[in-house]
């Protein structure tokens, strides 16, 4: 049994992303730096990853294009323990709200365990990101539901506009009076419904675009595509450019600039390849144009 590629992690704000991969339970990751060659090819089926850290009994296959990259019955294991989905109210961990940021105009609420840190902000490729408050996660979850009512945002943000309006952002000092402008808002709801157990938090704007490598001319020019799923025999090869949430950045050369969802690459196996072997896998441009089916 070969390594499978189990995506994209941000384990520390200084220490960069890295890619996780396993092997039955035996795992490892690999560091990734900015400017480095980065290049790989699909090889066999794509195979169920398994759900809380158990391999799928079955090692189903899975659909090129799912972002999940599990099976049904491994899909209801891992959302079975879910906080997101509610399961688990009892939950006794302490959890913090927040604001994040992803664009103008593009902002959410959310909440994540106190113990993860700023990672699930880092996960969901937050650009600039503040705390709101912290406290049980029932707390925590109501002051999401009124914060998000109050301020006219979502809880959950389609990850393709993320992407989109990343290759134009404001400068620093305009998105964070951005988030800065929302949390003046949250915080005066102090009565109005905030729950007396959640704990405020004094706002402090992180700004990830520097971790994330974003917002330099650094790459080629013209239009930005990104991988809409791997292919037995793919190749991705170029240099790594940047990397957010769980995007790659690569500049791919003649085949310009190649943006690779790292969650289409969980589940298969992957193999080197030389940093110029180019892109043969199916590509679309970032914010519209048609499905390339092969190199572009």
């Amino acid at each position: 049994m070969g390594w499978q590629c189990t995506g994209l992690r941000w384990p520390d704000e200084q220490g960069g992303p890295v890619l996780g991969w396993c092997r039955g339970r035996q795992t490892r990751v690999s560091a990734l730096a900015y400017g480095t060659a980065l290049g790989f090819r699909a090889a066999g089926v794509r195979t169920c990853v398994g759900a809380r850290g158990n391999a799928c009994p079955m090692a189903a296959p899975v659909p090129e294009r799912s972002t999940g990259a599990r099976c049904a019955e491994c899909g209801r294991l891992d959302r079975a323990h879910s906080v997101a989905a509610d399961t688990i109210p009892d939950d006794p961990r302490t959890y913090r709200v927040y604001l994040a940021w992803f664009g103008a105009g593009m902002v959410k609420v959310g909440i994540t365990a106190e113990s993860r840190g700023a990672a699930r902000l880092r996960e969901q490729g937050a650009v600039v990101f503040s705390w709101l408050g912290r406290g049980p996660l029932m707390a925590a979850r109501r002051a999401e539901e009124v914060a998000r009512a109050a301020l006219g945002v979502p809880d959950r943000i389609p990850y393709a506009r993320k992407r989109a309006v990343r290759a134009d952002l404001p400068d620093p000092a305009a998105r964070v009076a951005e988030v800065a402008e929302l949390y003046g808002r949250a915080a005066a709801l102090d009565g109005r419904g905030w729950p007396e157990a959640l704990e405020r938090l004094p706002f402090e704007a992180v700004d990830h675009a520097g971790l994330f490598g974003i917002g330099e001319a650094d790459g080629p020019a013209g239009p930005v595509r990104s991988v809409t799923g791997l292919v037995d025999g793919g190749v991705v090869a170029g240099r790594l450019v940047a990397a957010a949430g769980p995007d790659l950045r690569l500049d791919a050369g003649a085949h310009g600039a190649v943006i690779v969802d790292t969650r289409l690459m969980t589940g298969w196996a992957l193999a080197a390849a030389g940093d110029g072997a180019g892109v043969s896998v199916p590509t679309v441009v970032v914010g519209g144009g048609a499905l390339q089916t092969g190199l572009f």
